[in-house]
């Protein structure tokens, strides 16, 4: 019999996650900060979607024609269910890469995403995909792919490797995915506690696997567990993308755009010495020890003058994400945590914290900023996801109807599980994290319930019925009372703060 999952996992669900970097308008707003021409984005393709959160949510905030594939059926269903609720129109499948490549009704793309894919597939699935975008992503388009690296996964590789042989040697058929991870945690315990002289070498490896504990299960199997993970060198990966002719264009991660939080002024010397561009991001691995990357690459770069570049950027649109008193005096980059001048961040904060999306030519004007300080600034905030970019106003009138119908069925679903915290703005054209208590209030609202002690009641119920409680300092509450109080306080902090932004945002 042929194994279709060719080693990946696959009786296990991959989580519903949301991914920004698959956002076209992220695309074009970190080209504009490399100083490079990004493509009008009119065909997209995601490969590997998983449960087609992404795809899905960027399809219904856009005008973008979407397509995909997922191989697992269980996973591509889902995901061809949201399809038809939005009515987006997006054309998502369940064929393995190299059916899919074959498909005769695709189109050319402008841009093509992989997101957890590439370090995780065969050699053979790697070439099929390389193929697939040199004969279908356009002239000029962009191409999206996250990746495990070295030298960041270096000391633990053989650690994963002895998990994975536990896991497929000593995990008895029938046992199932979950208990054969639990099984290798154990046994890697019990490992550590004889003293090998592998810990000793990389002492680190002890404390990457205790995080990894922490970590849901099913995104454990998924990211370790499979037949196939490959961490790949930068070089390695330009080599592989060369037959394509792309070219690296600039990080998806726009924090990684600003040097100061990421290397020190002598490592910054040194990387300066170097203009190769595969070369210089191979130093850069180095210096920050990378060990994921999130890559746009190019088919034909060219570059924007420095006019053009000013110009471009004055007119991208944004908007602030997260409540102005949330967001923390502080950004990390791979040097660690910087502070934020307020002089330079507050007005800009300030400015945005009604939620309404303004040019930076806009917030230039009203912050009396200078622009080269304010570019800095704009640039930290988005990558630390606070600023977000955003439509025309017109266009996010004609995606309102779109986005509802996807919000109604995703906040219905929060009923049974708490499995789907994003819900989609027509504003930012993707995805905007809300939690499963605000999206059982949501729900609420929805059945004409109008006070935080109704959407109390209302949600409390719909836990309650499920035989499920309510967390509070990592712990389960135990009794009604105790549910029903932080009911109470999550429902009145919801109306105070999250309502009015996702009413800005036209999520709620």
């Amino acid at each position: 019999m042929t194994d279709w999952t060719a080693g990946y996992v696959a009786d296990l669900g991959y989580t519903h996650g949301y991914y920004p970097e698959l956002n076209p308008l992220a695309v074009k707003l970190a080209f504009l900060r490399a100083g490079l021409v990004c493509p009008e984005i009119g065909t997209a393709c995601e490969l590997g979607f998983g449960q087609g959160m992404s795809a899905n949510l960027h399809a219904a905030a856009s005008v973008v024609q979407w397509h995909g594939t997922d191989f697992n059926p269980a996973q591509a269903a889902f995901a061809q269910e949201l399809a038809a609720v939005s009515g987006a129109g997006a054309r998502l499948h369940d064929d393995a890469f190299a059916d899919f490549a074959q498909r005769p009704d695709l189109p050319d793309f402008d841009f093509i995403g992989l997101h957890g894919i590439w370090s995780w597939i065969s050699d053979e699935n790697r070439a099929c995909i390389v193929d697939f975008v040199r004969r279908k992503l356009k002239v000029g388009g962009v191409l999206y792919v996250s990746y495990n690296t070295q030298p960041g996964w270096a000391a633990f590789t053989p650690m994963r490797h002895l998990l994975a042989q536990h896991a497929a040697v000593v995990g008895a058929d029938g046992q199932g995915t979950l208990k054969r991870v639990e099984g290798a945690l154990a046994f890697a315990d019990r490992l550590l506690a004889s003293e090998p002289a592998y810990a000793k070498a990389n002492p680190l490896v002890a404390e990457r696997l205790k995080f990894l504990k922490t970590q849901g299960r099913a995104y454990l199997a998924h990211e370790f567990f499979n037949r196939d993970w490959h961490p790949m060198h930068f070089n390695t990966m330009a080599e592989c993308l060369a037959p394509a002719k792309l070219s690296f264009a600039c990080s998806a991660h726009l924090l990684d755009h600003v040097e100061a939080l990421n290397l020190t002024p002598a490592q910054q010397t040194l990387l300066g010495e170097f203009t190769d561009p595969v070369l210089r991001q191979s130093i850069r691995d180095f210096m920050v020890n990378q060990q994921f990357r999130k890559d746009y690459w190019v088919k034909g770069a060219r570059r924007l003058s420095p006019l053009a570049q000013a110009e471009s950027m004055r007119q991208q649109r944004l908007v602030l994400l997260t409540h102005r008193p949330d967001v923390p005096a502080t950004v990390k980059g791979a040097l660690g945590q910087a502070a934020m001048n307020e002089e330079l961040y507050g007005p800009v904060l300030d400015l945005m914290a009604d939620h309404l999306p303004r040019d930076v030519h806009q917030i230039e004007r009203t912050t009396g900023l200078p622009f080269g300080r304010l570019l800095t600034a704009l640039v930290v905030l988005a990558g630390a996801g606070h600023l977000v970019p955003a439509h025309p106003a017109p266009l996010v009138d004609t995606l309102r109807p779109t986005t509802d119908r996807l919000n109604a069925h995703l906040i219905g679903l929060s009923r049974s599980g708490g499995d789907i915290g994003h819900l989609v703005s027509p504003v930012t054209g993707g995805g905007v994290p809300v939690g499963r208590m605000s999206q059982l209030f949501l729900w609420a609202r929805a059945q004409g319930l109008a006070t935080p002690a109704e959407w109390r009641d209302a949600a409390w119920g719909a836990l309650s019925g499920l035989n499920h409680r309510l967390m509070k300092d990592h712990k389960p509450l135990q009794t009604p009372e105790e549910n029903l109080a932080e009911a109470q306080r999550l429902a009145t902090l919801f109306a105070q703060t999250e309502l009015p932004l996702l009413q800005a945002l036209q999520v709620a």
